[in-house]
């Protein structure tokens, strides 16, 4: 289907007459219709500067022959959401995203869509939509935020959540505390850090679907709009050459974006989103074989919250592409592929040069040789568990400890933050998987309170929910299967020993199979914290966390 379906020939002069109502002229309507899929709202900081983005993809669209029409997304900011049931909110936005951007594509017969997204699940929401509806679709994010500065040094949010544990902790003032509010989000954009939105733009390069640039320059450079204007008219050559998603998100690029992954560092959410927007591509991406990716993938950056660098730093250094071109100097990226640009992989990133070797490291001098997430599994998480091990201090990367056990997660806040917690410990946070939250929350505020608190090399925190991209330490989230469903994290008791060891791949709590099976016997399901409304069908439809928590249509 194309646009012919909704303003050609007799049988749709209704339709031109409501196109008429719109102000459209039939030279307009001879054109190819351009949809523009506008995340623009006054709540998300990120999002603040997408008008000024989509006003510069229409005139790219119209500079190149095509017929720009807008039409809106939702998107929630997961840092104002974050520590309450806002939260719970946040990933399963994910898929009204997505459906709304199919439902709005397909009933208005549009020839290509441009996708203006910035944070969180806004990006794989309509990564999900592009492959789903596979028209020709490229994407332009709104960019990140220059990172703050207090006191002469660069900061950003993973700094401000770590302000109020130090409060608790007696380490900062209250107007300490606020100043860093002052200062931490300096403008419009995405978090400064390599949190999931900046994360997912970058991997949005990666796998061809954005120009040179869309995860890096800053929301605040005029380069943006030009980065705009040049999507704009890049989608027309890619409806003139009929190029779509699936032509473009193949099962190779996705195992470039996972090599990608692992050099940058990015936050463990995007161990959800990568496997449901292949899921929508058609691919199954097992992640598996995330570990096999990761141990012949060199660790290139340190970005907040795992080090002192920022995004407007890796811009400068190079960008994406000029960490793709160090890891092609070890052959680990497929680089034949078609890309949004209307090249190849390889000769994108061709002369693409590194500028700063302490932002991104040479291949042959890395942070680590393998890269910056891991997979772990063990009788605490038989299908699997993630970590971002380049986040995690070295002493953490093997701990042994007794289970502090907490059903939600504002229990195990307010035990942090009481002083219960103490070194050792391994704080375990059950019942908020996909299923159990329901919604998966993100839990950047007991993290954050460990290490704001000076508990980041001695206490770990496990959970079948998920971390925020800004949370750093011994954080392993995504167990499945989760509590609500059985998972046999519902089986851990307060006391038993959890034995972690990164390095191995390995999470396992110390009782013997006899012990696990009465347990087990005893085990009851909950009733639904939730039973109306949005949130009650999501739980009901949601897979689990190692499946990318897809929805799935039940059986008949």
């Amino acid at each position: 289907m194309n646009s012919d379906a909704v303003k050609s020939g007799i049988q749709q002069a209704p339709h031109r007459s409501l196109f008429n109502a719109l102000g459209l002229t039939k030279e307009e309507l001879n054109k190819p219709m351009v949809g523009i899929v506008n995340s623009y709202n006054e709540i998300v900081p990120g999002h603040m500067n997408l008008d000024k983005i989509v006003e510069a993809v229409k005139l790219g669209v119209a500079m190149a022959g095509g017929t720009p029409i807008v039409f809106p997304a939702i998107a929630v900011c997961d840092g104002i959401a974050m520590g309450h049931t806002g939260m719970k909110y946040s990933l399963v936005t994910r898929d009204l995203i997505a459906d709304s951007t199919e439902a709005m594509a397909i009933a208005h017969g549009f020839d290509a869509l441009v996708m203006v997204p910035n944070c969180d699940k806004n990006v794989p929401g309509l990564l999900m939509a592009a492959a789903r509806v596979n028209i020709p679709a490229i994407f332009v994010s709104g960019g990140p935020m220059l990172a703050g500065r207090i006191n002469g040094e660069k900061t950003s949010l993973s700094s401000m959540f770590e302000a109020v544990g130090a409060y608790s902790a007696g380490k900062m003032t209250e107007e300490e505390v606020e100043e860093y509010a002052c200062k931490t989000c300096p403008t419009a954009g995405s978090c400064s850090g390599m949190y999931t939105a900046n994360s997912m733009n970058c991997l949005t390069e990666v796998l061809g679907m954005g120009l040179q640039g869309n995860g890096t320059i800053p929301a605040v450079y005029s380069e943006r709009i030009r980065l705009a204007k040049h999507a704009g008219m890049k989608i027309m050559e890619l409806y003139e050459r009929n190029i779509r998603p699936r032509d473009i998100m193949t099962e190779k690029a996705f195992l470039n974006a996972l090599t990608v992954d692992m050099a940058l560092g990015c936050s463990t959410n995007s161990m959800l989103h990568l496997p449901a927007v292949a899921y929508e591509a058609g691919i199954d991406l097992n992640l598996d074989i995330a570990n096999d990716v990761s141990a012949k993938t060199p660790n290139l950056c340190h970005l907040a919250p795992a080090g002192h660098a920022y995004m407007e730093d890796l811009n400068e250094a190079g960008g994406v592409y000029a960490v793709m071109n160090e890891l092609n100097k070890k052959d680990l990226l497929y680089t034949d592929l078609i890309t949004a640009t209307g090249k190849t992989v390889g000769e994108n990133i061709a002369g693409c040069v590194n500028r700063n070797e302490e932002v991104i490291r040479p291949v042959e001098n890395p942070y680590s040789e393998t890269g910056g997430i891991a997979i772990l599994k063990g009788n605490l998480a038989p299908d699997s568990a993630v970590v971002k091990r380049s986040a995690v201090a070295p002493e953490m990367m093997k701990h042994e400890g007794p289970a502090r056990v907490f059903d939600c997660e504002d229990d195990a806040i307010a035990a942090i933050k009481g002083g219960k917690i103490v070194s050792g410990d391994v704080v375990v946070i059950r019942y908020e998987g996909p299923k159990g939250g329901p919604g998966m929350r993100e839990m950047l505020n007991p993290t954050s309170a460990i290490m704001g608190m000076g508990l980041g090399s001695t206490v770990a925190l496990i959970t079948d929910g998920r971390f925020s991209g800004a949370s750093r330490g011994a954080s392993i989230g995504h167990v499945s299967p989760e509590a609500a469903v059985g998972g046999n994290i519902a089986l851990v008791e307060e006391g038993d020993v959890i034995r972690i060891d990164i390095n191995a791949n390995t999470l396992n709590f110390m009782i013997s199979e006899e012990e696990l099976k009465i347990r087990r016997a005893k085990w009851q399901p909950r009733e639904p914290k939730i039973t109306t409304g949005y949130l009650a069908r999501y739980a009901a439809m949601v897979t689990s966390g190692n499946r990318g928590a897809i929805l799935e249509v039940p059986k008949r």
